[in-house]
């Protein structure tokens, strides 16, 4: 069971609460290259994100979230560091949501001016801690309790000025201190929390650190929001997002694919087969399960749970629906026909 935390809304969308978990993203073009930037947002939001970040790192990129609130659907939201009359910049430009750390943006004066543009804008702001920017006071301690000591100075920071209207994010590479720490903080506060690990490394690298920290967090019924961080395209983060939701039991949209481990009876390509299906079925929003077996031996029997399937032969194939043989084909009019048959269904 989730644990519920305070319902926070950003732009049209709400975390928290008892909202679904949010798919989040940040965009990689220069935020003045509005045309750019719109364009990977709709391709983000078309494969599933809800929430982005965008940098706002002068007042005239700042200023440049009006046009693309203009251009965009989902919530915009302005990643600050250091300058206070940028993130206040943002947020009179029509940001959904900003990104600061209390601690960089200097005195408690300017803080208050940053929570009072919120306040009057209706604007959340996501404060926490990264384990690349800690305080040399924390340098030397345990990782986990670091991260939850900043994050907490940060939030106290806005709390002194009569702000309440916060995310927190307590950010890793290291995957064993992230999921400590996040537990920790979710017996401290009912704020929303944003989930990732950063700085994780190549694809396969982050993809496998994501899965293990955010599924864990998720499977303990913690988080609210989250972002798998790539060094890739952003796109990748969102399909990604989306299968560890979907492996949690969180998201029931979309395809699930399952296939089995290749092995000496299978005769076709399998791994080129999954491969094809996965691309063709990517940005499919039907709730089905389609099985791609390597045999018909096992095959319709293990999956017999598939909504859809298909059991290589020697040259051949069937599809099968719920473990039932329906079609006997070729190997190269498989594809095809299981994607009719899916439109079909």
């Amino acid at each position: 069971m989730r644990k519920k935390t305070r319902t926070i809304r950003i732009g049209r969308t709400a975390i928290g609460g008892e909202e679904p978990v949010r798919i989040q993203s940040m965009t990689n073009t220069d935020t003045a290259d509005i045309e750019a930037t719109a364009a990977q947002i709709a391709a983000l939001e078309a494969a599933g994100c809800e929430i982005v970040r965008v940098a706002a790192y002068d007042k005239h990129s700042a200023g440049c979230i009006a046009k693309l609130k203009e251009k965009v659907n989902i919530p915009i939201v302005a990643d600050v560091h250091f300058d206070y009359r940028i993130a206040i910049a943002a947020i009179e430009a029509g940001a959904d949501k900003v990104r600061i750390n209390p601690g960089n943006i200097g005195s408690e004066q300017n803080i208050q001016k940053v929570a009072d543009a919120a306040r009057m804008h209706g604007v959340p702001i996501r404060v926490g801690a990264n384990t690349g920017s800690l305080d040399k006071k924390y340098w030397g301690t345990d990782k986990s309790a670091a991260l939850v000591e900043s994050a907490l100075d940060n939030v106290r920071c806005l709390e002194k000025v009569g702000f309440s209207n916060i995310v927190i994010a307590l950010k890793a590479s290291n995957v064993a201190a992230s999921v400590a720490a996040y537990r920790r903080m979710s017996e401290l506060v009912d704020y929303p929390l944003h989930l990732g690990i950063t700085e994780a490394g190549a694809y396969e690298s982050s993809i496998v650190k994501s899965a293990m920290g955010i599924g864990a967090l998720l499977l303990d019924g913690i988080g609210d929001t989250i972002r798998v961080s790539l060094t890739d395209d952003p796109v990748q983060e969102v399909y990604a997002a989306r299968d560890i939701l979907k492996a949690a039991g969180l998201r029931k949209d979309g395809v699930n694919i399952v296939s089995c481990p290749t092995c000496g009876r299978t005769r076709i390509d399998l791994i080129g087969l999954v491969n094809r299906v996965d691309e063709a079925l990517k940005n499919c929003e039907k709730p089905i399960t389609v099985a791609v077996m390597g045999c018909v031996v096992n095959g319709p029997g293990e999956a017999r749970e598939a909504d859809i399937g298909i059991a290589g032969g020697d040259g051949w194939g069937m599809i099968f629906e719920k473990g039932v043989q329906v079609e006997k084909l070729p190997y190269d009019e498989l594809l095809p026909a299981l994607l009719k048959r899916i439109e079909a269904l």
